[in-house]
């Protein structure tokens, strides 16, 4: 779990005013979040569950409108996460990635595949080197949790369903000079696990 440090002498601002100033933020077009430099005002009791679900005082924001919009304005600053407007900056607490790779579509084959993701907000991205896929084992069972660029370093978790059907379209290639099982998308061959411990 990631949350924002705290330390800024303001006080948080609310979810509703910072609704307000994404809406107006994102009038024109995607929220250039990464050119906004505002003060820290504190972190603000918002999490991000692993399976995507935003929290607000604790409470399950049950407006998808609302969610997209406070994702548009999601910033990860080190390891920490943030809200972000012109005017303000807030900590939020991200429980694994912010985003859920709810689905996908595939074209082509072999080398020439591509793998084109869909988030739960309605993001799209195509897997490659400006996308890259990772897979992080668990160094004690083993469970995979995949994962794929969706925009400057946030990061999308791809759901069990998405996965077990990119193991099927998985081919064994060499990589740093070893056996691998991976996916090819948009010209890059992306590691999953060792070829030799797939056969075992």
């Amino acid at each position: 779990m990631t949350k924002a440090k705290s330390g800024g002498k303001a006080a948080a601002p609310s979810a509703e005013s910072l609704a307000s100033a994404a809406r107006a933020a994102t009038k024109r077009g995607p929220a250039p979040v990464h050119l906004w430099n505002p003060e820290f005002c504190g972190d603000l009791d918002m999490r991000i569950a692993r399976d995507g679900t935003w929290f607000y005082l604790g409470t399950p924001i049950g407006r998808p409108e609302l969610v997209r919009l406070f994702s548009s304005i999601l910033r990860k600053d080190g390891d920490d996460y943030f809200l972000v407007t012109p005017v303000e900056k807030v900590g939020i607490t991200v429980d694994d990635a912010p985003f859920v790779a709810v689905d996908f579509e595939t074209s082509g084959t072999g080398r020439d595949q591509v793998l084109c993701f869909t988030t739960h907000v309605g993001d799209k991205m195509r897997a490659g080197p400006d996308h890259p896929i990772r897979v992080v084992r668990d160094p004690e069972t083993g469970e995979p949790s995949p994962y794929v660029l969706v925009r400057a370093n946030l990061e999308a978790l791809i759901d069990r369903k998405s996965f077990y059907r990119l193991v099927d379209l998985g081919t064994h290639e060499t990589h740093d000079d070893a056996p691998w099982f991976g996916l090819w998308s948009g010209g890059q061959f992306f590691p999953v696990i060792p070829s030799e411990e797939l056969a075992g």
